[in-house]
């Protein structure tokens, strides 16, 4: 009998290293010869929205740092915690400073946020869980046939290699249904997988504990009282495992399921921000998961990603060669244009690998670094900043066809609306709600101690215009009236207090007023006030919709008939920053702010507005195309609404060629996510658009994609769009209506008014209305309409 379960074992293990079976997907994949040496520029991520790891792949000294999203030192409980509100009342500051600007046109930074701003007490930082380290026994320290891998296609990360004529396969994934971190290390001969598990953390507040084959690390931050827990379960097949002194030991096992799961008591719950201990929650998750197993975990993890990731595909001629990534990167740009080709390809969806791994209902939105962090000081605290970096990581979730990443980022705006009533109430006694510049899990609205970023109450409106601007992908007519068009209101209301006639000239403006991390304080500055004429024409539409508050629309009519737009042509033929036309030519500055009404607003449309779209083109060439990663980015989707495929497409080589590390990470320097998902948007933003009104199909093309296909794109009006294109023009155009209504669409594939839109079910034209290179027609919903030209 023991004969017979040998052989069944061997023939088991054998099954997960025959050549016809893959050892990843046929989908994207980044993958290295050797494991990584450094947290920040190589190892590779994994994460399921709330859980996140890095993977450093080593095949003796394996290390899994690992986070857990609202682990946030600071916040209520925390030393001196005012949710960046005035320590106590200044009743004159802000009129001081707008005094100032008043007789000198501007202020000094320095000198007002010496009035204005707060210590940032405890304000605190995104933290590491900490590090699972597993030495193993018996590997070769360097080993042969290496490879790390990253399969976005399946979500899943790999390590394989050979040790002593034994194969060694590792698999690491976080799955979402599951709520844990999974891996499997396992080996193509019988009991050679044995290891030590420990647990470590740069912080000394924790007690790990080791009973059977579960690991328990607990403890409460110091500065806050948060309670923290993770735990790590060890399943093996074959072989032995023991726990005691804080260690988890494998011995001579023939393959090794970890599970890990992570928690706090946070809530999204103003003021105190807790909820209850995450013990059983915890310890539900990982019994069902091992319950499970490791293999139909692995399928529902992959099942679930799929869902998602699968909706968008890109070809674009491209030729994966076979080379590690960081040398595909590093070649770049080859001259190959097939290999070219397949790392832009690959940056592309790595962007919305990211975005899924990163931010999944039930958690905290991506903050600076999506979920990811190895320290307890990380940079700029990994928080969120509210005058472009947050909104930036949702730029691709709509039009890349991932809405459903998108729902923490709506619902940690709308609970700013609580605290930010307060601010609104202390610091500028008026009505409605405010968010300024900084923010973190804590409900901090308000103000913080650097000069030239503590000071943007336009945050707040522009968090609720991307919020609008998502609902018209797919409008939902009770979450308007039932969440948005309050919240749209209640910082209408802000705004309508707190604007100030200008003597210049009778025009409401913001003031003080700054453009974000540049210049000095003035008045009416062109961002602040193209975003609070977006905000008002986005809460009267809503009210309308709606049909409440007449006096409250009348007011707000009122008020837009006064507010100075924030759009003038200056003395160079640039869009001025500000409202006096100091603009310097030969000024480089990474913040292009100005430019909001192009993107991400649509004020400016370029084949309507052609004054202003020029405008906006001479201040892209007097900025130039310098900057850091998130700055090229947001140039990229610029230069995309200006309808200049091939600077758009320069933007993302810059980016690929000088703000990108080895592993994909975009990097401010340092590593800052934002740049990735605002790239991801910007490859979108050159094939489809539909800000303007209508669905514009390869608006931006680049020369260097001449021939392509894309498919599963989203366009505003509830369409998803697929795209074929030949030598630069279109060749077929897929609609899928959402629902019915009037649609426009803009191509040359219908310049010369004869290539027809049929009905894709019963093979009929439709009837449409043609202007040059437009159609519009009534669509039916769930009905696919195509176009095609004639061979």
């Amino acid at each position: 009998m023991s004969s017979i379960f040998s052989f069944a074992r061997a023939l088991l293990l054998a099954a997960l290293f025959l050549p016809g079976v893959s050892f990843a997907g046929d989908g994207p994949m980044l993958w290295y010869d050797a494991p990584a040496a450094d947290w920040e520029t190589q190892a590779l991520p994994i994460g399921n929205g709330a859980l996140g790891a890095m993977v450093f792949g080593d095949p003796v000294h394996e290390h899994l740092q690992f986070n857990e999203k609202t682990l946030w030192t600071g916040g209520p409980g925390a030393p001196g915690y005012t949710y960046g509100n005035w320590e106590s009342p200044r009743p004159n500051a802000i009129d001081e400073v707008r005094r100032e600007i008043a007789a000198r046109g501007k202020a000094d930074p320095e000198w007002v946020a010496s009035l204005l701003k707060t210590g940032q007490v405890s304000f605190g930082a995104y933290q590491t869980f900490g590090d699972l380290y597993l030495d193993f026994d018996g590997i070769d320290a360097e080993p042969a046939d290496y490879r790390r891998t990253l399969d976005i296609g399946e979500a899943v990360a790999g390590v394989r290699f050979r040790s002593g004529g034994t194969r060694h396969r590792r698999e690491y994934f976080a799955s979402h249904p599951g709520h844990v971190i999974a891996a499997r290390f396992s080996a193509d001969r019988p009991g050679q997988v044995s290891f030590a598990l420990r647990y470590a953390s740069p912080r000394q507040d924790y007690r790990a504990s080791a009973d059977g084959d579960r690991l328990t690390i607990r403890g409460k931050l110091a500065d806050n009282g948060l309670v923290f827990e993770a735990q790590v379960r060890v399943i093996a097949r074959g072989g032995a495992v023991t726990g005691k002194d804080g260690l988890l030991r494998v011995r001579g096992a023939d393959s090794v399921v970890v599970l890990l799961s992570a928690g706090t008591d946070y809530a999204l719950k103003y003021p105190d921000y807790r909820g209850e201990d995450p013990h059983a929650r915890i310890t539900a998750d990982i019994d069902r998961a091992a319950a499970k197993g490791f293999d139909a975990l692995r399928a529902a993890h992959v099942a679930d990603y799929r869902n998602l990731f699968d909706r968008v595909s890109l070809q674009l001629g491209q030729r994966m060669p076979d080379k590690p990534t960081d040398a595909l990167l590093k070649a770049y740009p080859s001259g190959d244009a097939g290999a070219d080709r397949a790392l832009e390809a690959l940056y592309f969806q790595f962007g919305r690998y990211l975005l899924i791994s990163a931010s999944r209902a039930g958690s905290l939105p991506a903050n600076l670094q999506g979920v990811w962090n190895h320290s307890v000081k990380p940079p700029w605290d990994s928080d969120y900043h509210v005058n472009i970096n947050l909104q930036m990581n949702y730029w691709p979730a709509e039009t890349t066809n991932l809405a459903e990443t998108a729902e923490p980022f709506v619902r940690y705006v709308e609970a700013m609306r609580a605290p930010g009533e307060v601010t609104a109430r202390e610091m500028f006694g008026a009505p409605g709600w405010v968010q300024q510049t900084i923010t973190n899990p804590w409900g901090y609205t308000g103000v913080i101690d650097w000069a030239t970023a503590f000071w943007f109450p336009e945050a707040g409106a522009w968090l609720m215009n991307q919020v609008v601007d998502q609902q018209r992908f797919a409008p939902d007519a009770g979450f308007l009236r039932d969440s948005l068009y309050p919240r749209l209101k209640g910082a209408s209301e802000f705004w309508l207090a707190t604007l100030q006639v200008d003597p210049r000239d009778g025009t409401l403006v913001a003031t003080p007023s700054f453009s974000p991390e540049h210049g000095n304080y003035t008045a009416g500055a062109a961002m602040s006030q193209q975003i609070v004429a977006e905000l008002f024409a986005n809460t009267l539409q809503a009210a309308n919709a709606l049909h409440v508050d007449r006096a409250f629309r009348e007011r707000l009519q009122a008020a837009m008939a006064k507010l100075d737009p924030g759009l003038r042509i200056g003395r160079w033929g640039q869009l001025q920053e500000w409202k006096e036309d100091v603009d310097d030519p030969q000024d480089d500055h990474r913040h292009v702010s100005h430019l909001y009404a192009l993107h991400p607003g649509a004020r400016i449309r370029p084949l309507r507005d052609t004054a202003l779209a020029d405008a906006a083109r001479m201040t892209l060439k007097g900025r130039g195309d310098a900057g850091t990663g998130w700055s090229k980015a947001w140039k990229s989707n610029f230069w995309a609404r200006l309808r200049d495929g091939d600077h758009a497409f320069k933007m993302l080589g810059e980016q690929l060629v000088h703000s990108t590390l080895p592993n994909l990470f975009d990097t401010h320097p340092p590593f800052q996510i934002d740049g990735n998902f605002g790239a991801t948007a910007g490859v979108a933003e050159m094939l489809l658009q539909s800000q303007a009104g209508e669905i514009d199909i390869l608006p931006a093309l680049p020369a260097a994609w001449a021939d392509g296909a894309v498919r599963g794109l989203r366009a505003r009006g509830d369409v998803t769009v697929d795209i074929r294109w030949r030598h630069g023009r279109t060749e077929e155009i897929v609609l899928h209506a959402g629902r019915k209504g009037p649609l426009a669409v803009r191509s040359t594939l219908f310049e010369d008014g004869t290539v027809e839109l049929r009905d894709a079910a019963s093979g009929r034209p439709v009837a449409v209305r043609r202007d040059g290179a437009s159609i519009a027609f009534e669509a039916r919903a769930g009905h696919e309409y195509r176009a095609a030209a004639r061979n």
